[in-house]
């Protein structure tokens, strides 16, 4: 049915570090029926590297071009707009490594920070804060690697990267100006790139009603959520008169083998 399958990460294909139910054979299954197989996350607390090592490490082999991350979809974006850039990064040390080995400077020094990148930082603080105000008051840019509310784990959910765009936006009275993770349409060329199909060809998976799911059906791709995720039976039924109705659901990724693989 379709070509390519362009697959979330967490809440998809595993939660925390427990590989969901199904979804080794899902994938084995598709690639035996010679299907691009694509992994996509908005999680920039790991390099797009880490996150093939611990799929290959759950079960799943995953070279590290297979995984399209936003820390990755970041440092293009910024290599294009802005190679030289001094930043001033929001985020945990594998994200700011990562903006480093790309070249970037990073400073704290609001004076000197031309951009104010954001990520996902659990150890957000007054300090990062008031640096980022500072700097955007002095003009520099906005941009962050996607807005997602809510980032889920094995007991649940915490907090997401929206929480760190939402407090810097309060305080400075500016809107981020560029989100390239899900569900920018930055992140899905990336991913459409790496499968070679058009968009016709493909099948968006994911367990975000907001971003998977909106990006799919804007990119003109079909779309799939599972209920292993942040969207639940409730969520789904009070968005079922919206765009954001996804043409599959299924209860968790193993269902995919029942209803697409052939």
């Amino acid at each position: 049915m379709f070509k390519g399958f362009i697959f979330d990460l967490d809440g998809t294909i595993y939660r925390g570090d427990q590989l969901i139910p199904g979804a080794e054979r899902v994938v084995r299954r598709l690639r035996g029926n010679r299907r691009k197989v694509v992994f996509l996350s908005n999680n920039s607390l790991q390099a797009r590297e880490q996150c093939a090592t611990k799929l290959t490490r759950l079960g799943i082999s995953a070279p590290p071009e297979d995984v399209i991350n936003s820390t990755f979809v970041m440092v293009n974006y910024l290599k294009k707009v802005a190679p030289q850039a001094r930043l001033f990064a929001v985020g945990e040390a594998p994200f700011v490594e990562e903006l480093k080995r790309a070249g970037f400077q990073i400073t704290d020094e609001p004076k000197e920070t031309e951009y104010v990148v954001v990520a996902l930082d659990r150890t957000f603080n007054y300090q990062k804060l008031n640096i980022a105000f500072q700097s955007v008051r002095l003009g520099a840019h906005f941009v962050a690697t996607n807005p997602d509310r809510t980032y889920p784990i094995e007991e649940g959910e915490i907090p997401g990267c929206a929480g760190m765009i939402g407090a810097i936006e309060a305080v400075t009275g500016k809107k981020v100006e560029v989100v390239v993770g899900k569900p920018s349409r930055i992140m899905i060329q990336a991913a459409l790139e790496v499968t070679g199909f058009m968009p016709e060809d493909c099948i968006l998976i994911g367990d975000n009603l907001e971003t998977d799911i909106r990006m799919g059906k804007d990119s003109g791709m079909a779309t799939g959520i599972v209920l292993t995720g942040v969207t639940d039976e409730k969520t789904l039924e009070e968005y079922k008169h919206t765009s954001f109705q996804p043409d599959f659901v299924f209860q968790s990724i193993a269902d995919v083998e029942n209803l697409l693989i052939g």
